[in-house]
């Protein structure tokens, strides 16, 4: 990539689903597969299990990454005694962790899933870039709650303007409800800055009937493209479509 105005970086968001599919088989290499088809240069991911019972105590992340070839940062959003689950993002270039924080989360019996955010600068061919990766929760009054810390002082509210932005995850959210509204005041929505506005129902992937998987950017960035991956791996690799967004870096 040179250095001209238009610059591209390909990113994507990915809930892997603690990388069992809809087959009900555990496969980290099949998720690292269907990333690699992708061609992204960065990518968040959400629901990954570490030293987990479940998933015969391997580093998903890790597993992932590896296969790859690139770098990781991993976060957990949960643990319990020894075991971690939680979100990573991962990249082609070198990172560097900025802050990963649990969000103020309401947990049940029912759903006793706490939530967190992850921040890093990433060292891409179009300069650093700063990407946040997150996974809101299930209750609206607890997304609520996350995106008012995540637009605070703490997160967005402290990141200089000047730098180019992304945040991503699976906010449990439609476009409309009030906590992806609040997201979407400081950011720009991906999908609204290509015409026409596509919908990008990426759950479940049995039947997609929600958007509830995000990229949002700021004012550094404008957009090429964004879709939803549909084909036959990605339909049964995870319970949520990848969503893809090309970008492009403004420069003065």
């Amino acid at each position: 990539m040179s250095g001209n105005v238009g610059e591209r970086l390909r990113v994507a968001t990915y809930n892997v689903h603690g990388c069992r599919g809809m087959d009900a088989r555990r496969s980290e290499q099949r998720i690292a597969e269907v990333i690699a088809t992708l061609d992204v240069d960065v990518i968040g991911l959400q629901e990954l299990d570490l030293n987990r019972r479940r998933s015969a105590g391997v580093d998903q992340a890790a597993l992932i990454a590896d296969q790859l070839g690139w770098h990781r940062f991993f976060h957990p959003a949960l643990r319990v005694a020894d075991e971690h689950y939680g979100d990573a993002i991962l990249s082609r270039y070198p990172m560097r962790l900025q802050k990963a924080q649990e969000l103020p989360s309401v947990t049940t019996r029912i759903c006793p899933e706490s939530r967190a955010a992850i921040w890093v600068e990433i060292e891409t061919p179009v300069g650093a870039v700063q990407v946040i990766n997150t996974h809101l929760g299930l209750g609206r009054r607890e997304r609520f709650m996350q995106a008012q810390l995540l637009v605070g002082p703490e997160w967005l509210g402290s990141a200089t303007t000047s730098d180019p932005l992304v945040l991503l995850g699976d906010f449990n959210s439609l476009p409309s409800s009030p906590a992806f509204q609040l997201i979407a005041r400081q950011l720009r929505d991906v999908r609204t800055l290509v015409s026409p506005t596509p919908s990008l129902k990426t759950f479940p992937t049995r039947l997609p009937l929600l958007a509830v998987d995000h990229i949002l950017v700021n004012n550094s960035f404008g957009v090429n493209s964004v879709r939803v991956v549909r084909n036959a791996a990605t339909k049964i690799a995870s319970d949520h479509f990848p969503l893809v967004a090309d970008l492009r870096r403004w420069r003065e």
